[in-house]
Order: C-alpha cells, then sequence, then structure tokens
C-alpha cells in the first residue's frame, strides 16, 4: 500500500533528503585520480553520522545479505549497487555515488553520476540525456497521473530518441519511514497506466541508463548489478513529493553541480552540449 506523507512529515523527510545532497556535495570535492572507492565510503559515513545522520544503506538487507558500505558506488559498466573498495579512481571513468540517509524517522535516497577526465562523446552524450530524462520523468509526478506516465517520459527520451538500454529489472520507490515503500515506479510504462499518483507520495526517481543492451547480470559478490555487454551505465535519482500542477522535488543538485564544477577532475562539458 502507498503511504501518503502529512505536509509536515514531507517537512521532515526534506531534511533527510537535503542530507543526502550535502553528502554528495561533499563527495564532489574529493574526486580525483587514486582515490579508493572505500576512502570515498570512509569520508560519506563520517560525514553523515557527523551530522546527525544514519547511512540508510549500511545493514541494509537483513542478517544474511547486510550491505556493508554507506554509499553504492558503480563504476563504468556497474548500473547501481557497486561495493566500495580498492578499486582507485581514474581518468575516463564515470561514477555513480548512490546515497541514503536516516535522520529524524525518515529516509532520504538519491544519486548522482559523475565523469572523470576525458570521455568519449557518446558517453557524455548518455551521462546528459540520463540526466534530462529524470527531470522529464518528475514533470509525471502529479496528482492524476500514473506511474506509467513517469515511466513512458523517461523510457521517450532514452531509448525512443536516443535507443539507450532503460534497465527493467531495478525500479524507482516509494520512500519514506522505509527506504523501499510502495509504489515501484519503472523507468518504462505506458501512458495512464500503473499505480495512480496521489498528493503527497514522496518517491524516489531513478533512470538507469545503459549506452548498450538494457539486460544486466548481478556480479559474484552478490550486490553489484553490472551491464550484460560491458558498456557504461548511468544512474541519476532525486526524492520527489507528488503535487497538484507542479511535483516537490525534495533532493537538491545545486551545491552538487557547484562543486562538480570546481573540482578540476571533473568533466562537466555535458553541461553545454
Amino acid at each position: 500500500m502507498s503511504i501518503i506523507k502529512t505536509n509536515e512529515e514531507v517537512a521532515v523527510q526534506r531534511h533527510s533528503a537535503l542530507m543526502v545532497s550535502a553528502t554528495l556535495t561533499e563527495v564532489a570535492k574529493i574526486l580525483k585520480p587514486g582515490i579508493t572507492t572505500l576512502e570515498i565510503d570512509t569520508y560519506a559515513e563520517q560525514f553523515i553520522r557527523d551530522n546527525g545522520g544514519i547511512p540508510s544503506f549500511k545493514g541494509y538487507g537483513g542478517p544474511r545479505n547486510p550491505f556493508p558500505f554507506s554509499l553504492c558506488i558503480s563504476v563504468n559498466d556497474a548500473v547501481v549497487h557497486g561495493l566500495p573498495g580498492k578499486y582507485e579512481l581514474k581518468d575516463g571513468d564515470i561514477v555513480t555515488i548512490d546515497c541514503g540517509v536516516y535522520k529524524n524517522k525518515f529516509h532520504g535516497d538519491h544519486a548522482y553520476t559523475f565523469i572523470m577526465g576525458e570521455v568519449e562523446q557518446k558517453v557524455l552524450d548518455l551521462v546528459r540525456i540520463t540526466k534530462e530524462s529524470l527531470y522529464k520523468g518528475i514533470e509525471q509526478a502529479v496528482v492524476g497521473k500514473k506511474t506509467g506516465d513517469i515511466g513512458w517520459a523517461i523510457e521517450q527520451h532514452t531509448y525512443g530518441k536516443h535507443g539507450y538500454g532503460v534497465v527493467r529489472e531495478l525500479v524507482g520507490h516509494g520512500v519514506g519511514r522505509e527506504m523501499h515503500e510502495d509504489p515501484q515506479v519503472p523507468n518504462y510504462g505506458r501512458k495512464g497506466y500503473g499505480k495512480k499518483l496521489l498528493e503527497n507520495m514522496v518517491l524516489a526517481i531513478e533512470p538507469m541508463i545503459n549506452l548498450g543492451t538494457r539486460h544486466v547480470y548481478t556480479a559474484d559478490d552478490g550486490w553489484t548489478i553490472l551491464t550484460q555487454d560491458g558498456s557504461p551505465s548511468v544512474h541519476f535519482e532525486h526524492d520527489v513529493c507528488v503535487k497538484r500542477g507542479k511535483p516537490e522535488i525534495l533532493s537538491d543538485y545545486t551545491e552538487i553541480e557547484k562543486a562538480e564544477t570546481a573540482n578540476p577532475n571533473l568533466n562537466t562539458s555535458y553541461y553545454t552540449l
């Protein structure tokens, strides 16, 4: 059952979402060749805890297979759920940082893809178009629409216009007191189909788009999802409150983008393509 928040609860949840935004901003400042993904995770966890939050991802999944880190760091052909470790970032990598924060009994959960140094034009295009598709999907998150309208908008902008692979095995979702709530929000769909959107539903809308095939598989670590053909994958995510007429984005990329632009190790040329 989808959970409808009160206006007061939405205001509280916004603080959790903005804590994720602040964490991703701090991460954007330290990305450089040679830094390990584990060093990034350690830095982010300390920032979250220093600011009164708890990493939502750490321990997620229960006692049999708990997620052991605070961030999902997915590099190049990793779509999502990449495990931090000894890997050192290098020029030409694309790096998705997915972060969750639990604070004041609500979760924030969103993601951002960064480009390290010089990459091929087709990768710049993939990053730009995936980011655009996120906002195409968000535009549909209004009262009276359905989850299929969100998925349709994302799919049309990515697969329909550019032939990219839209991952189907992983979807967006409701978010609130639990990190994953109903409804599921696929990145593909048909207009007018799916779960009806009601005021003050809070959704994590998150296109996961591959340069090549849409098909993916799970790595031997049991967590990392990789593209089947080894092509790059991009993932952007916002927390969005369904409203009448115009959706309300609870998370914020503004400071992330400022930090990204100020970091000489990161490539933001896709902004102006």
